[in-house]
């Protein structure tokens, strides 16, 4: 792949002869950020578990202290009460059969689906277009529920959701380049710590193999999982 002499400059930033402690490697990726936009944080992790067992996988939600810095668009599918429920939370669409028509013909201009239980097997139907864009909601990221207001406020909030890949990889986001470095800090550590408390039991060995974190257009910055793991037990 040939890349930008801008890239192939930040690149040679980056000494892969070493791990970078959370700290410097922050510090860094703000650094190397110099697109013309405000950059996301990205996070990628590599997990030493097997996809293929089930008892394995890992999936989970966890709100970030300081939020996305991305304004998220939430939809409600729900009915009654619990329409009025989540207007209150402050859902941006809020409704049932007239969405699931949307969906069906091709509308997707949202980030995330709170629905409850009820309506499940209904939206179950679509399944094939939600889960492959990754929108179908779970009551394991606490997207099916009949809270439905609370679900909608940590998501509003900066909730993220992540599910590792077939290979075993999760990548997420933390944020953006416009934060400080501390909230930054926050942000990734909460991401990692909510992995570390899903750590199957079945999982031997290494379960942190590989911790990365980029801009959206700059070049990785590989982490020290023992030093992120001590930071996690310190709770800083």
């Amino acid at each position: 792949m040939k890349h930008s002499r801008r890239f192939e400059s930040l690149v040679a930033t980056v000494d892969t002869t070493r791990l970078y402690p959370l700290s410097e490697a922050v510090a860094m990726v703000k650094k190397s950020a110099n697109a013309k936009f405000n950059e996301s944080v990205d996070v990628s992790i590599r997990l030493g578990i097997d996809p293929k067992k089930q008892d394995q996988m890992v999936r989970g939600a966890c709100v970030l202290p300081f939020g996305t810095g991305k304004e998220v668009k939430v939809l409600a599918l729900c009915r009654g009460d619990k329409e009025t429920e989540a207007k209150a939370a402050g859902a941006d669409y809020v409704g049932f059969e007239e969405y699931l028509e949307k969906i069906k013909g091709g509308w997707f201009d949202f980030d995330y689906i709170v629905a409850t239980p009820d309506v499940m097997p209904e939206l179950g139907k679509l399944g094939k277009i939600l889960g492959t864009k990754g929108l179908m909601p779970s009551p394991k990221t606490g997207t099916v529920t009949f809270d439905i207001g609370p679900a909608v406020k940590s998501l509003k909030a900066g909730k993220i959701n992540f599910k590792a890949d077939k290979t075993g990889n999760i990548q997420t986001v933390a944020g953006k380049i416009s934060f400080e470095e501390s909230q930054l800090l926050k942000n990734i550590v909460t991401i990692f710590s909510e992995i570390l408390r899903l750590r199957p039991s079945s999982v031997k060995g290494q379960y942190l193999r590989g911790l990365t974190i980029s801009s959206t257009m700059g070049p990785g910055f590989p982490l020290d999982p023992k030093e992120i793991t001590e930071l996690i037990r310190k709770g800083e």
